[in-house]
């Protein structure tokens, strides 16, 4: 019995090895330890690290694309997980069609590809057998499975070569297009604005004023209205509540005194040279006005970032101290004798000790333990209040029982006062339902809150009396628009090819080159458009945001399909064009390899890859 009772916890300690084992293989390593393949395309297998290397690429490039981070939930929804498993298994038709055409990469190209890794690199640049093993495992790759996809990978990439090598474009698209591109026009155009008027815009009758509000619903229509009632609690709420201990305050300063009790500092850039004769000699260039501290910092192959040593502090530059610390601002140092070698300071500034006594930052340090000290608390209640809501309390009990305030919004996209403040509030506003249950939110500085939708008003028309004044405005304006346009096309009946437009009492700008893409200030944004459809001499008026341009076409121009800049850019849409041709033809080609390949895929097991990375 004794015995027994020895072997028992040995026995269960290996139970426990197993399950812990088993679950950090299917938390970390995926299924590699139980599930290699989700399907299979001909004789190729088509692996879950394939699979799951992609979708992690893909998400990263999203991530990348927005500048935030993106769940696989999200991802999901936009169907990555869909086009990633189409790619594996389209690039692993590809792989079986190059094996049944007998392509295949030696092993010295495998072996190139593996030693060329910069993974795989020591600090010194070698290969480190160690790091190709350890990468690999880290992944869940043993290394002839690794090896076998780069032979499969560059099979691949020779069967794409043969598919679309030698595929160009017709050399009269490219001409075609640059010619397009390429041709100019130079035009005069000068703005046309109210004081250009002959006469003032009447005002309007009740007839214009409806005949506007009439055609114009969207102009007077108020935005949904959605009718909220709220609880809420922020740690600002609590706050002056919340009683703080002298000592935790100055514990607090004394664990920031380096912010409260700054030095006397400098703004230093230091030059590091390798012997004491070059350093001098860039020291005495630098005196004789020869060179600026910026061209040695160039003639040593370094930037300005690189030498830049911030704001130190005396004890932060050992023997340089002294001198750095006696040299005015703009002036440089040196050369000092460093622990990297002779160098050259320059101090860019001097920054003065400061220093906050602590009953100068008493207040607001006491004010930040009672904001944490009151999130804490808010955090604690939230579990209570969650446990109100799930027996049924509404918004009026959580504020009588809670600290919870009670409080009411007409919600709408524009709101931000009150709790509109908080974008998680303007989010839960806009996606609450009727009758839903309330439910606890968090706040981005610690607080909570829960509302209820008790209804909804529809966007609605504005009846006329209500929004009279801004109707007359924005009926004053467009009349005045209008009236600007109609005397500017006057004017433009005016101009021929040789009229001089100052005598119309207008200010002209010429301007000449201009393509199809040219950006004119002070013009409407189709003016080139519209520029590249009249003919020469020709004139028009074109409505702007403040009034109106006049414009004349003064010259033509066809593009130089000669000139050095033409030829580069016919070739590089030439390039272009060929590169999509190319891809084209290769999709179709992948398509029809994969319509005639045997293709299995296990959904189950890529239903289960994909929770795993929910």
């Amino acid at each position: 019995m004794a015995d027994k009772k020895k072997r028992t916890p040995i026995a269960v300690w290996i139970i426990m090895i197993l399950i812990i084992g088993g679950l950090l293989s299917f938390g970390t390593g995926g299924f590699n330890g139980t599930l290699r393949t989700i399907g299979s395309a001909g004789s190729k297998d088509i692996s879950v690290a394939a699979y799951q290397t992609a979708l992690n690429e893909q998400l990263r490039a999203i991530e990348a694309q927005v500048g935030s981070r993106v769940t696989f939930a999200q991802a999901q929804s936009m169907g990555l997980d869909t086009a990633v498993l189409n790619q594996v298994v389209t690039q692993r038709t590809l792989d079986n069609e190059a094996a049944e055409l007998g392509l295949s990469i030696g092993d010295e190209r495998v072996l190139e590809a593996v030693l060329g890794n910069g993974a795989f690199q020591s600090l010194s640049g070698s290969f480190d057998r160690e790091a190709y093993g350890a990468a690999l495992r880290q992944v869940g790759l043993s290394e002839a499975d690794y090896e076998a996809a780069i032979r499969d990978e560059m099979a691949r990439t020779l069967l794409q070569g043969a598919v679309v090598g030698g595929v160009t474009s017709a050399p009269i698209y490219a001409e075609t297009v640059t010619s397009f591109l390429g041709e100019t026009r130079d035009i005069t155009f000068a703005p046309v604005t109210a004081a250009a008027l002959t006469t003032p815009v009447p005002g309007p009758t009740d007839a214009d004023l409806q005949t506007f509000y009439d055609a114009n619903p969207d102009m007077f229509t108020a935005p949904e209205v959605r009718e909220i009632t709220y609880a809420l609690l922020t740690p600002a709420m609590l706050a002056d509540d919340v009683v703080i201990d002298d000592a935790q305050v100055r514990d607090l300063y004394d664990q920031r005194i380096d912010t409260f009790q700054q030095p006397e500092r400098r703004l230093v850039e230091r030059i590091v040279f390798e012997t004491p004769e070059t350093a001098q000699d860039a020291a005495d260039r630098l005196t004789a006005g020869e060179t600026s501290f910026e061209d040695l910092v160039t003639e040593r192959g370094l930037t300005l970032s690189d030498v830049d040593l911030g704001d130190v502090a005396a004890d932060a530059l050992g023997t340089a101290a002294d001198a750095v610390f006696a040299t005015a601002a703009g002036d440089v140092a040196g050369p000092i004798d460093t622990d990297l070698g002779p160098a050259l300071f320059r101090v860019n500034a001097v920054l003065n000790a400061e220093e906050t006594p602590f009953e100068d930052a008493e207040p607001e340090l006491r004010a930040e333990l009672a904001t944490a000290q009151a999130r804490r608390v808010i955090q604690t209640d939230a579990e209570a209040i969650n446990d109100l809501i799930a027996g049924g309390a509404s918004i009026e009990d959580l504020a009588e029982r809670t600290d919870l305030e009670p409080g009411s919004i007409a919600f709408t996209t524009a709101s931000t006062d009150g709790p509109a403040a908080y974008a998680e509030f303007r989010e839960a506003a806009a996606a609450a339902t009727t009758g839903a249950f309330p439910q606890v939110y968090n706040l981005e500085d610690g607080g909570i809150f829960a509302l209820r939708l008790d209804g909804i008003v529809p966007p609605t028309v504005q009846p006329l009396d209500d929004v009279r004044d801004r109707l007359e405005r924005a009926w004053r304006a467009a009349a005045e628009q209008t009236a600007i346009l109609t005397r500017a096309e006057e004017i433009a009946a005016q101009v021929t090819p040789q009229t001089d437009l100052t005598t119309l009492g207008l200010t002209p700008t010429t301007t000449s080159n201009l393509t199809r893409g040219a950006f004119v200030a002070d013009a409407p944004q189709n003016l080139m458009q519209t520029v590249f459809q009249m003919s020469a001499g020709e004139v028009r008026a074109l409505p702007t945001d403040t009034g109106a341009i006049v414009v004349r076409l003064d010259a033509e121009t066809p593009a130089d399909l000669t000139a050095e800049r033409q030829v580069a850019q016919a070739a590089d849409i030439a390039a272009q064009a060929a590169a999509g041709l190319s891809q084209d033809l290769f999709e179709v080609y992948a398509a029809a390899v994969r319509s005639r390949t045997d293709v299995t895929v296990d959904q189950a097991a890529v239903a289960a890859i994909n929770a795993q990375l929910q």
